[in-house]
């Protein structure tokens, strides 16, 4: 307060002011002097304004900064001495910060006084001197009433406000009719206007005599002497603004229609060529009026939809008869007259007007009727102009000058008077640019299209004026870049065309689609082509055309249907080599821009925005299945990979930003767009991992682990920006965790250690937990809502190829004390603290125990649907004994001992997951018991156990057999494979005999029967050379006697748990252990003599095989547990392309893999097969493609899930068997329809389940309920006729590298 200045004094008084104006009322109608003093003391309890008044701000503000400032400082001592051990306790440092702000209140009151003060006395001071000079001007004011002057001569300025109104009787209006006639002398009229500007509009626009009234004002409009017009548009203002639109549109129309016979007069001779000049007096006057009709033609579409259709209509076509008007052909100066539209142009250059009459169906309906029926020639004009503005910049560009005198001094920034004809023209050409862009957007608008022009042959369709409008963008001025400013931006025709296209792309249905032509399309690719083929180029501006080119493709490319056209042409998939599909120019141009082989933008300094547009548009096209596949032979990873590391090796000179330093001066402009081009880069490459293959390529490019952290450092950005995560971001994630490579990249990059800490936050600690103020409420769900979306993620994290990674050989903590501050960072932690709680020290550190453990057993129930999964989890932290134990200690205590089993939340999920783990079986296979409780004396009919075997309850009767009958089709088919003798065709023969009996009587097909089949159909086609796909060499099993100790743990425990299944389908005999452990081992020998030798840090490479081997078994199984026969069948399957997609096992580290394919630990069936159910899912099944999309799942992780293990525990062992059948005589391509079908059979529900948000739970626990190949094997011959040489080529060429 001491350094009060002058200027701190007037702003006080102006706020002082505010404040006293605001609550004069509530003053002035107090009693006494006494009772104001109460009101101001209680305004705050009484004005609801109060918090808004500057006064009370600034009074606030003023004590935060004195108070609060004391506030801290005294904390901080006392803090300092606390630490000194000078001050104890809370309470005391609450005290004592509490006396010394009540010293500084007093001392900060006696300041602010004294001011107040001086401020008051001012404001008292100069009150006076107001109230004498307001004396003199009422006085001045009363005599010019008097004497009529007015001295403003705005047309619509003048206010409904702070006016008096005279009320008139019906008598005196009819009076004030007759004195308004042009007939009455001047004097009258003049008086007779002053009296009806003081009359109220409503009671005008009422009377009786309204009739004639508004006939004489129209006239008198026309009148020399300018005060009547000033004074009558006076008049027309105050109604617009205080009638209603009733009323109001019978003023609008007199002075739309006066305006239309003033234009058709032959006094009117305003021409376009001598341009304009608008402080010449007629030309304000008229402009006036114009100004006039466009406010109320802005303003009427808020009010007239509550009026009938008719006044709108009246409104609307005096508004386009006037737009419309045309002088005679004969007429000399006909096609150089300046129009009304010229003029309406002037004043609403964006056509304002035409968008807010367009914008609601009620209004736009009448309209377009209007113009189709009546107006089209305004449509004709508009089309014309455009046409001629493009042609006279194409003349411009050509010859390579600029365009200044059409439209360059008309958006400058300096204020203009006057313009010349070619400016005229351009606003006019700029107002018809937004009418036509308008009218396109719409149905109706489209259908007024073609129109026919006078002077062009040919009509003018939607198409043409769409190729026109994209043209414009390249052949219209250009200004200096230094030069632009928003006002030249936004009149720009450029801009102004991009905002046309940018509204159409962003359109839906047929709108759209009107883009999506080969015409104009290739209209946006003319700059491209030119610069391809090198050709001359006539562009102004060309980076700046380029950016905006690459934006309308990118939005393009962004719709499905658009994604289409630029893949594959207007006519799908008919693109010839003359015209190839957008998508080719597109790439091509993009790997010139990387490789900097466009000479014409060499040195350019804009060129890396150019490159990341055109990157962009690419990235819209490979994160999609199909547009991936068609970038594929152009190598857009590599060039984007070669152009990143040159970029990373530049990025690493640039210094570290210093913390206190201001950024710009420690890093140079130059080092910025380094990094930011760098991120770009990474950014586009990060992309590529939407797909299956496009993840296989990135890990090509050897870009991974850098994608990964800035795909990392980006989600803590956003995080800390709490921005909402887009679907695709969650999709990538999930993508990238489905391979070992991702899964690692994952971790080292810090995501999974972020991703495990909140988690645990919203688990255990919630959002605050340093004070809780409000208990969390206790959860409804076994999962709360608040973790359902971490739940989640954390399903689509933990694959298989990602447990391995990060679980495999790994010891779970299990320590003797845990800290409640101790927040697990990994993996391990998470299973360690929330899922095998074996000790009474883990129970102790969660603050939530049995919420938490929930999520730990329902996270375990999802996991151990991986078969591969459990056998890891089971071998290394014996989970099914850790559940059994804590079964066990669940039970009530009677005084004979162990009582009953205490059903609560964990004992009923602890023996779901007992159930699930310890059972292999399909959906009428295996019974597994509900997680909830009925209603009734039995809540839990479901038994409990601890200790194994399970109750034979869970356990399904197999069906019974139906008896064998002779059946001549499956006799013919046995007959065929049997034959020693091959005839013409003959594997296709069998494969038709095949379909034929499985369409019949698909259960034949089953035991010795599809046994026989596939063994002899292997045998036969591993000794025809065309139909071997593998070479391999010769193998004589050994060491018949193998015992199951021989094997791994996990290969162990997969025996175990097959020969247990094959016992339960009456298959396999006693002893069958040691048959499969003599399979398994003779096949890993065998696969060995064909296997790499790779050093690689990832764990799944260091091991013979990944994973129990599921093919293996299910042959075992189908051979009826014949080792010999199984070992001989696999020997001679191995040679097929077939085995490469059915067992998994075969291509583990093999040769006949490229070395970057192995080195990758990502299998063929991952960037081929789940890649092209991708492909398939979104062309066949849109919806469930989509819900997929949604629920931030792929469709290629749940069906490696189910191809690994060949659906066991989702399908029942019969239709197991068929898949493997169809597979092996339809073709590896069936593994991919089988796969769509099973979506297809499940679309209903997983719609459901993407709406509850459990899509991935649902897919992952949920056997296959109804489903049956037999019944799909018709829509899958379909699928084979569309997708069958595509796919079989992609199969065939996974020996080639990159792919």
């Amino acid at each position: 307060m001491s350094r009060f200045t002058s200027e701190d004094e007037a702003l006080l008084q102006s706020m002082l002011r505010q404040l006293l104006q605001s609550v004069k009322e509530k003053i002035t109608g107090a009693p006494s002097v006494e009772c104001a003093e109460e009101i101001l003391l209680h305004l705050e309890e009484t004005d609801e304004n109060f918090h808004n008044y500057e006064f009370v701000k600034y009074l606030r503000q003023h004590i935060n900064n004195t108070v609060g400032s004391v506030i801290e400082e005294e904390t901080e001592k006392c803090t300092s001495a606390q630490n000194q051990g000078e001050v104890s306790g809370y309470d005391t440092l609450v005290q004592h910060v509490t006396k010394k702000t009540r010293e500084s209140k007093e001392e900060m009151m006696h300041a602010l006084k004294n001011v107040m003060m001086v401020v008051v006395e001012s404001l008292i001071n100069k009150f006076e001197e107001d109230r004498l000079r307001n004396k003199e001007l009422d006085s001045k004011t009363k005599k010019e009433r008097q004497s009529g002057y007015y001295t403003d001569n705005c047309s619509d300025s003048d206010s409904s406000f702070n006016q008096s109104y005279t009320f008139m009787s019906q008598e005196q209006l009819q009076l004030l009719a007759e004195k308004l006639d042009p007939i009455q002398p001047k004097e009258v009229r003049q008086e007779a206007l002053q009296t009806l500007c003081f009359a109220p509009p409503s009671d005008i626009l009422n009377s009786e005599s309204w009739p004639n009234l508004r006939k004489h004002l129209t006239m008198s409009l026309s009148d020399p002497d300018a005060t009547f017009s000033e004074k009558i548009l006076r008049f027309y203002a105050k109604t617009f603004s205080s009638s209603p639109f009733n009323m109001t549109r019978e003023v609008y129309t007199s002075l739309a229609k006066h305006l239309e016979l003033y234009f058709l007069s032959g006094e009117y001779s305003l021409r376009i060529s001598t341009g304009l000049d608008v402080l010449n007096a007629d030309i304000n006057r008229l402009l006036k009026k114009i100004r006039l009709l466009n406010e109320y033609q802005k303003e009427a579409p808020s009010s007239w939809i509550r009026h009938p259709e008719k006044y709108m209509e009246e409104v609307v076509e005096s508004t386009l008869s006037l737009l419309s008007v045309k002088h005679e052909p004969n007429h000399p100066a006909s096609p150089d007259c300046l129009s009304p539209v010229y003029l309406l142009a002037l004043l609403d250059i964006k056509a304002v007007w035409f968008k807010k009459w367009t914008h609601a169906y009620y209004s736009r309906t009448v309209v377009l009727r209007l113009l189709e029926k009546k107006y089209k020639s305004l449509i004709n004009a508009a089309v014309q102009q455009c046409l001629d503005y493009f042609e006279f910049c194409k003349a411009a560009v050509k010859k390579n000058s600029r365009v200044n005198d059409f439209s360059q001094q008309h958006c400058s920034d300096k204020q203009n008077f006057s313009y010349t004809g070619p400016q005229l023209q351009y606003i006019y050409f700029v107002h018809s640019l937004c009418l036509l862009g308008r009218l396109l957007i719409y149905k109706q608008g489209r259908n007024l299209f073609p129109v026919q022009l006078k002077n062009k042959k040919d009509s003018v369709s939607v198409t043409d004026l769409l190729v026109l409008f994209t043209q414009l963008i390249y052949y219209s001025p250009s200004y200096p870049q230094t030069a632009l400013t928003t006002h030249t931006d936004s009149h720009s025709p450029a801009s102004l065309v991009m905002e046309i296209l940018q509204v159409f792309c962003d359109q839906t249905g047929s709108t759209a689609e009107c883009l999506y032509t080969d015409a104009v399309i290739n209209a946006l690719l003319h700059p491209v082509q030119s610069l391809l083929s090198g050709t001359e180029v006539y562009i102004n501006s060309l980076e700046t055309t380029l950016i905006d080119v690459a934006d309308i493709l990118a939005r393009i490319a962004a719709v499905e249907d658009g994604l289409s056209v630029l893949l594959y042409g207007e006519n799908e998939k008919t693109a010839g080599e003359d015209s190839p599909a957008a998508v080719h120019v597109i790439v091509q141009f993009t790997k010139k821009l990387l490789h900097d082989d466009i000479s014409l933008l060499s040195g350019s300094e804009i060129l890396p925005v150019v490159k990341g547009a055109f990157i962009f548009v690419c990235r819209q096209m490979y994160r999609t299945c199909e547009g991936l596949q068609m970038l594929i032979p152009y190598g857009l990873h590599e060039s984007i990979g070669e152009a990143w590391k040159k970029t990373s090796l530049l990025s690493e000179r640039v210094p570290t930003p210093v913390t206190g330093v201001d950024s710009t001066s420690s890093i140079s402009l130059d080092s910025k767009n380094i990094l930011l081009w760098e991120e770009t880069l990474l950014e586009a490459l990060l992309n590529f991992s939407a797909t299956p293959k496009g993840l296989f390529l990135l890990h090509s490019t050897g870009a991974m682990n850098d994608c990964v952290n800035f795909m990392f450092s980006s989600f803590s950005k956003k995080l800390q920006t709490n921005e909402y995560e887009e679907f695709g971001n969650r999709v990538i994630v999930t993508q990238i965790a489905t391979t070992p490579t991702g899964a690692v990249a994952l971790q080292t990059s810090g995501f999974i250690k972020a991703f495990v800490t909140e988690l645990w936050a919203l688990l255990e600690c919630g959002k605050d937990d340093v004070r809780i103020t409000q208990p969390k409420s206790t959860p409804v769900d076994p999962i709360d809502q608040s973790c359902r979306k971490s739940f989640l993620s954390l399903i689509n994290l933990l694959t298989y190829p990602a447990v391995f990674e990060l679980l495999s050989k790994q010891d779970i903590p299990n320590k003797p004390m845990y800290s409640l501050c101790e927040v697990p960072t990994d993996i391990i932690d998470i299973i360690d603290r929330l899922i095998i709680l074996n000790s009474e020290a883990k129970i102790h550190s969660l603050f939530s125990y049995e919420q938490s453990h929930i999520f730990g057993l329902r996270l375990l129930n999802v996991l151990c649907c991986e078969l591969n999964t459990l056998l890891l989890l089971e071998t290394q932290y014996k989970v099914s004994q850790v559940l059994l134990t804590a079964q066990e200690e669940n039970v009530t205590e009677t005084s004979e001992g162990p009582g009953d089993f205490i059903i609560d939340g964990l004992s009923v999920e602890r023996n779901h997951v007992l159930v699930r783990i310890n059972l292999i079986g399909g959906p009428k296979e295996r019974i597994l018991p509900l997680r909830v409780l009925d209603k009734g004396n039995d809540p839990y009919p479901w038994p409990m156990f601890s200790s194994f075997p399970l109750p034979k309850c869970y356990v399904a009767e197999i069906p019974r057999k139906a008896e064998f009958r002779q059946d001549k089709d499956l006799d013919k088919l046995l007959s065929l494979v049997r034959s020693p003798e091959k005839q013409m065709g003959w594997r296709e023969i069998c494969r038709k005999q095949f379909c034929k009996v499985m369409k019949a009587r698909a259960d034949v097909i089953s035991g010795t029967i599809l046994a026989e089949l596939i063994e002899k159909f292997v045998s036969h086609l591993s000794e025809s050379r065309s139909d071997c796909y593998f070479s391999t060499g010769n193998y004589k099993a050994t060491d018949a006697d193998v015992k199951i100790e021989n094997l791994s743990s996990v290969q162990q425990l997969g025996v175990e748990m097959t020969v247990r299944y094959g016992k339960y389908l009456n298959l396999l005999k006693e002893n069958a252990e040691n048959g499969l452990c003599f399979v398994l081992m003779n096949c890993e020998k065998f696969l060995k003599q064909q296997q790499r030798t790779v050093v690689s840090p990832l764990r799944c490479l260091q091991e013979p095989h990944a994973g129990h081997d599921w093919f293996a078994s299910s042959v075992f199984l189908i051979m009826s547990g014949d080792a010999e026969k199984t070992l001989m069948f696999l020997q001679r399957f191995s040679r097929l392309l077939v085995s490469a997609f059915l067992w998994l096992s075969r291509l583990h580290l093999s040769m006949h893999l490229p070395v970057a394919t192995v080195d990758s630990g990502i299998h063929p069936v991952y960037f081929c097969s789940a890649h092209h159910i991708e492909t398939l899912l979104k062309a066949e099944l849109p919806l469930v493609s989509s819900a997929f999309h949604i629920s931030g799942f792929t469709p290629s992780q749940i069906c490696l899930q189910w191809i690994t293990q060949c659906f066991w525990n989702y399908m029942d062992w019969s239709e197991i068997c068929h898949y493997i059948a169809i597979c092996i005589f339809l073709g590896p391509d069936y593994q991919i329809y089988m796969c769509i079908s099973v979506f297809r059979h499940l679309q209903q529900d997983i719609l459901k389940h993407t709406e509850a948000q459990d899509l991935q739970v649902f897919l992952k626990e949920e056997a296959l309920h109804g489903f049956r190949v037999s019944d799909y094997l018709d829509y899958m011959e379909g699928l084979e006729g569309i997708y069958r040489p595509m796919l079989l080529k992609d199969m065939r060429n996974i020996r080639v590298q990159n792919t």
